[in-house]
């Protein structure tokens, strides 16, 4: 399991990596772009140019007032949404990811068979709202553990991560009921690789790693996997 997370964390100046993190970020920046430009056409639409107001009168600018608050609401939320849309972005490419991975240490395999758009796309729904579902519960039970939270935190996401990128490599290679009984025979490497991954969430910038680094962690844990089976 480290020396997956090594190899992988080595072949992180990969070109094929860096796009994969840059798309992500850049795909994720323009669609908050694009959210904050429709909540501002929705205040200038239907927010009245003069409001009259008991006692004070007639009172202009509100849409200009409500503007500049909305852009500070929007700076502070999308610091909570920045994250998981990136990664979500991030997946859509990931098989880039471990055909680098794959190219560079295991350069003797048949093509594989790459995950269209359609499967990239759940992947990712899947896991990011398995995430924000798992972490909801997650801070319901702080109120119950405690200080032994962080830990909980990254058990509860390190099975959701293990199976889910365990799963989009190795559909890669095997059909999916293979993989399923693959998984389910080295149920706790994956879990405690997962849980390897999700350590770098609770880390700011950090995370936005955390896709191509799972990705490449897992493509490597699957041939190693494989290899042990045959």
């Amino acid at each position: 399991m480290f020396s997956a997370f090594f190899a992988a964390l080595g072949q992180f100046g990969d070109p094929r990596f860096r796009r994969v993190v840059v798309l992500g970020v850049a795909l994720a920046f323009a669609l908050l772009v694009a959210v904050y430009a429709l909540f501002l056409l929705m205040i200038a639409t239907l927010t009245p140019d003069i409001v009259e107001l008991p006692v004070i009168g007639p009172v202009s600018g509100l849409h200009e007032l409500l503007g500049w608050t909305s852009f500070f609401f929007m700076l502070a939320l999308s610091i909570f949404l920045m994250i998981p849309a990136a990664a979500a972005f991030a997946g859509l490419f990931t098989d880039d990811v471990a055909q680098a991975v794959e190219d560079r240490h295991y350069p003797f395999l048949p093509p594989a068979r790459p995950l269209g758009w359609a499967e990239g796309l759940r992947s990712s729904v899947n896991l990011i709202g398995l995430l924000v579902l798992v972490n909801i519960v997650a801070l319901i039970m702080v109120l119950v553990v405690g200080p032994l939270s962080p830990l909980l935190f990254w058990v509860l996401n390190g099975f959701l991560l293990g199976r889910e990128y365990f799963t989009m490599v190795a559909l890669r290679r095997l059909p999916e009921d293979q993989v399923v009984a693959m998984r389910r025979r080295n149920a706790l490497t994956i879990w405690a690789a997962g849980t390897l991954m999700a350590a770098p969430l609770s880390v700011p910038l950090v995370n936005l790693l955390v896709p191509v680094l799972g990705t490449a962690t897992f493509t490597h844990i699957f041939h190693r996997l494989a290899a042990s089976d045959r």
